[in-house]
C-alpha cells in the first residue's frame, strides 16, 4: 500500500499512515511482530472531511460506542460521528488509556504513537482509512497493538477445530423450550452449535418460582441449613450470618474457578450452559426466576464464560468448570460473543445489553453442583460415535468390495442364530448395499466362481464387531440422556414437602463409567479399519498395486497414511484406559471418592475422533481400489458413496499432499454425508422386504441344484 499523495490546497484528514507495504505483506508483518506497521496519530479534527474540505455531517442519529483494548485495559469509546476514520478511534482510545495512567501509561505522545487495529472477533486488521462505518458495527470491540507491544494475552485463541459460531454465526430464529425432562443429547449438540433460542416452559417457570420461596423462607426464619445459611464442603458445620450470605455465594464461585487448560470452544460452552439451565428448570436447585432469566438471554445473545477445560474430579459435580462459567455471568473473567470474540465479561454483557448476575443466598451453589461439564462433553461424544458408527458400515461394505469379498457372511439365519440387536443391524446394512437382486455389482460377479470359502475376520465379522459398538452406543445414549434431565444439585429442594435434602446425585458415576465404556467400544471401530487398511495397502492380500498408486517407489501411495491410521489406533489403546476406575479424595476428606468423569468426557471426544480419521482414510483408500477394479463398477448405494468422496478428493494419480484429502473426508464423515447417500437404499431395503439373495458358488453345498445362480428367500 503506498501512501496517498496530498494535493496542495485539499483538506484531508490529518491521521496519516506512513508505510509501504501491500495490504497482505502489512498483515503478515503486523500478526508476526506485534504490529510494527507505522501509524502516527497526529490528532483528529473530530469529523471526516470532504475533498473539499467540508466537514461531513454526522450519519447516525444515536451515538455509536466501540469497545477498545489496549495493554490490558477495555475502554468505551463513544463516536459522534461514524465517517471518522479507524485512525481518529484509535488515536481518541490512546487519549483515554494515558488520561487514566499516572505515566501516561509509558506513551510520551499519543501523536507520534504507532499502533495497528484489529477485530476481536476474526481478529481481522483495519486499515487506518477505512471509516468506521464501513468496517464496524456498533458496540464492535477492537484491539489495539502499540508498536513493539505482543498482541494481547488477554485475547486467547480458539483450540482445535475452526469453531462452527467463529465462522459464521447467524442468530437462530427457533426457540427450543426447556423443561428439565425432555431434552435430548441431539437438542443439545444442535443448541451447541447454535441453531436455536432457549426459553422455559410455563410448568418449569412455576416450579422455580417456589422453590425460590421456600429458600427465601429458610434464610427469613434463620434455619441452619448447608450451602444456603453455612459454608462447604469441610466448612459445613460453619454458620454464615445472614448479612454475608451474599457475599458467600459470591466467594464460592470466585474460590472455586480453579480450572486449568484451553478454554472449551464456543460450540461446548454452548451445551455447557444450556445443560445447566434445563437441570435449574426442574425447580429443585432454588435458583431464583430472575437469576435464571438472566442466563437464557447470556445464552441467546451467546456471551459465553471462558471455562478451561480441565480440573473437576467429576464431584461434588464439575465444580471448577461451572464456577468458570458462573463466574462469566457475574460479569468477572473472561467471555466470548461471536461479536466481542475473547474480552473482558462485564463489557462483553454490558455490549449486548445486558446485567451480570448478582447472586442470592444458595444460587452459587446452585449454578455448580452438577455433572453438566461431563455431560455436556458426552453428549457430544456419544452423538458424534452413533454417527461415525453407522458410516463405518458403508465404508466397510466399500472395503469388501474393492477385496472382492463374499456377502454369505451376512445371511440372515446366521444372525438369527445370534440375535443381538446391533449385530442384526449391522448385517442387514451389508445386505443393503452389497451384491444383489436389487442392486446388482460387476465387481461381485467378477470373483462370483472363485474358490475363496471365506474372508479374514476384519471383513466376516463386521456384523459381530460392529454391531456390540452400536448396541454400547444405545446404552451410553440412554444414560447419557436420563443424566441430561436429572436433577444433580445438594442440596435438593422439595417445595412440595417444604423442605432441603442433601443427598449424593452430583456424583459423576453414572456418566463416568459410561463414557469409559463408550471409549473402550467405539474404539473397536478403528481398530477393525486399521486392519483393513492394511489388507487394502498389501499386493499379497488385495491383489492390488502396493500401496494404491501406480509406479510403486517413485510414489508411496498409501504408505504413510497407513501408518497414521495405526498411530492414532495405538493412541486410542491408551485412551482406552478407563479414567473411572480412579479416585482420590478431596476437600479434606469431605469429598472422599470421586468420579474422575471429566477426564472420561474429554478422552472420549479423543478417541471418537481418532475413530473418525482412521475410518476417512479407510474409505480413501477404499475408493482408490476401486480405480483400479474400472471399469467394473459396484453396487448403486456403493457408487452413490464414491461418487461423495470424488466431488472433495480426486482419484489418486501420483504422490501429492495427502493431508488435505484426508481432511476433507473427515469432514464428509462429520457432516454425516456418506449416511445420507445410503440411508435411502438401506431404509428402503428394510420397509419394502426385499427378498434376500443368496448367491451359489462351487464350495456351496446344497441338496437341490438351484434354478438359477442366485436362490431368492422372502423375508419375514
Amino acid at each position: 500500500m503506498h501512501m496517498p499523495s496530498v494535493t496542495p490546497g485539499v483538506r484531508t484528514c490529518p491521521l496519516w499512515l506512513c508505510f509501504n507495504l501491500c495490504c497482505e505483506e502489512w498483515s503478515r508483518r503486523a500478526h508476526a511482530i506485534g504490529a510494527r506497521a507505522h501509524i502516527w496519530a497526529r490528532g483528529c479534527p473530530g469529523h471526516a472531511r470532504t475533498a473539499g474540505g467540508r466537514a461531513a455531517a454526522p450519519r447516525t442519529a444515536t451515538m455509536p460506542r466501540f469497545t477498545i483494548h489496549v495493554r490490558g485495559e477495555w475502554l468505551t469509546v463513544p463516536c459522534r460521528d461514524v465517517s471518522c476514520t479507524i485512525r481518529w478511534l484509535g488515536a481518541e482510545a490512546l487519549r483515554r488509556y494515558t488520561k487514566n495512567k499516572p505515566d501516561n501509561g509509558g506513551i510520551r505522545s499519543v501523536k507520534d504513537t504507532r499502533f495497528v487495529a484489529r477485530r476481536c472477533q476474526g481478529r481481522g486488521l483495519l486499515d487506518p482509512d477505512d471509516t468506521i462505518e464501513d468496517v464496524l458495527e456498533d458496540n464492535d470491540f477492537v484491539e489495539l497493538v502499540i508498536d513493539g507491544d505482543t498482541m494481547s494475552p488477554d485475547v486467547p485463541p480458539l483450540q482445535g477445530r475452526l469453531s462452527h459460531l467463529t465462522i459464521a454465526y447467524r442468530e437462530p430464529d427457533s426457540y427450543l423450550l426447556l423443561d428439565g425432562n425432555s431434552l435430548t443429547s441431539a437438542d443439545l449438540v444442535s443448541l451447541g452449535k447454535g441453531l436455536h433460542k432457549i426459553k422455559l416452559s410455563p410448568d418449569a417457570e412455576n416450579k422455580v418460582v417456589q422453590s425460590r420461596e421456600l429458600l427465601d423462607t429458610i434464610v427469613k426464619d434463620n434455619k441452619v441449613v448447608y450451602g444456603i445459611t453455612t459454608g462447604f464442603g469441610k466448612f459445613a458445620r460453619t454458620v454464615i450470618p445472614v448479612s454475608k450470605l451474599n457475599e458467600l455465594q459470591e466467594n464460592l464461585i470466585r474460590s472455586h474457578s480453579a480450572g486449568v487448560g484451553s478454554p472449551l470452544s464456543p460450540e461446548r460452552t454452548r451445551m455447557l450452559l444450556a445443560l445447566r439451565i434445563n437441570v435449574l428448570a426442574k425447580g429443585h436447585s432454588g435458583i431464583s426466576l430472575e437469576t435464571l432469566h438472566k442466563m437464557i438471554e447470556a445464552f441467546n445473545a451467546s456471551c459465553l464464560s471462558y471455562v478451561p477445560e480441565k480440573g473437576t474430579v467429576g464431584a461434588s459435580g464439575d465444580l471448577a468448570p461451572l464456577s468458570h462459567l458462573a463466574l462469566g455471568l457475574m460479569g468477572e473473567g473472561k467471555m466470548w460473543s461471536p461479536m466481542s470474540g475473547w474480552a473482558d465479561a462485564k463489557y462483553v454483557l454490558e455490549a449486548h445489553g445486558l446485567k451480570p448476575i448478582s447472586l442470592k443466598p444458595k444460587e452459587g451453589l446452585a449454578l455448580i453442583n452438577g455433572t453438566q461439564m461431563i455431560t455436556s462433553l458426552g453428549a457430544e461424544a456419544v452423538e458424534r460415535a452413533q454417527a461415525v458408527a453407522r458410516q463405518a458400515d458403508i465404508i466397510a461394505a466399500l472395503t469388501l468390495e474393492v477385496l472382492k469379498g463374499t456377502t454369505k457372511a451376512f445371511d440372515s439365519d446366521i444372525h438369527k442364530l445370534r440375535p443381538h440387536p446391533g449385530q442384526k443391524e449391522v448385517a442387514l446394512r451389508f445386505r443393503s448395499l452389497l451384491d444383489s437382486d436389487h442392486h446388482p455389482s460387476e465387481i461381485a460377479e467378477s470373483h462370483r466362481f472363485c474358490d475363496r470359502v471365506q474372508d479374514a475376520y476384519t471383513l466376516r465379522c463386521c456384523p459381530q464387531v460392529h454391531g456390540v459398538v452400536n448396541d454400547t452406543i444405545d446404552f451410553v445414549k440412554n444414560i447419557i440422556n436420563t443424566e441430561i434431565n436429572s436433577a444433580t444439585d445438594n442440596p435438593m429442594v422439595f417445595a412440595e414437602r417444604g423442605e432441603t435434602i442433601s443427598g449424593g446425585n452430583f456424583h459423576g458415576e453414572y456418566p463416568a463409567k459410561a463414557l469409559d465404556y463408550l471409549s473402550i467400544a467405539v474404539h473397536e471401530l478403528a481398530s477393525i479399519s486399521e486392519r483393513r487398511i492394511e489388507r487394502l495397502c498389501n499386493p499379497s492380500l488385495s491383489e492390488l498395486p502396493a500401496f494404491l498408486v501406480n509406479d510403486g517407489g517413485l510414489n508411496s501411495g498409501f504408505m504413510i497414511a497407513h501408518c497414521t491410521a495405526a498411530a492414532l489406533v495405538s493412541e486410542n489403546k491408551v485412551l482406552c484406559h478407563p479414567s473411572s476406575v480412579d479416585s482420590l479424595s478431596t476437600s479434606a476428606a469431605t469429598e472422599d471418592h470421586v468420579s474422575m468423569g471429566g477426564w472420561a468426557a474429554r478422552k472420549a471426544l479423543r478417541v471418537v475422533e481418532h475413530v473418525e480419521q482412521v475410518l476417512s482414510i479407510e474409505l480413501l483408500a477404499a475408493c482408490q481400489g476401486i480405480e483400479f477394479l474400472r471399469p467394473l463398477r459396484t453396487t448403486t448405494p456403493l457408487e452413490k458413496a464414491y461418487d461423495l468422496v470424488r466431488t472433495v478428493v480426486k482419484p489418486w494419480i501420483k504422490d501429492r499432499f495427502m493431508a488435505a484429502d484426508i481432511e476433507a473426508v473427515h469432514q464428509l464423515l462429520l457432516d454425516q454425508k456418506v449416511w445420507s447417500v445410503a440411508q435411502p437404499y438401506i431404509e428402503k431395503y428394510r420397509m419394502e422386504h426385499i427378498p434376500e439373495s443368496r448367491p451359489s458358488s462351487p464350495t456351496a453345498f446344497s441338496l437341490e441344484s438351484p434354478a438359477s445362480p442366485r436362490k431368492r428367500v422372502r423375508l419375514e
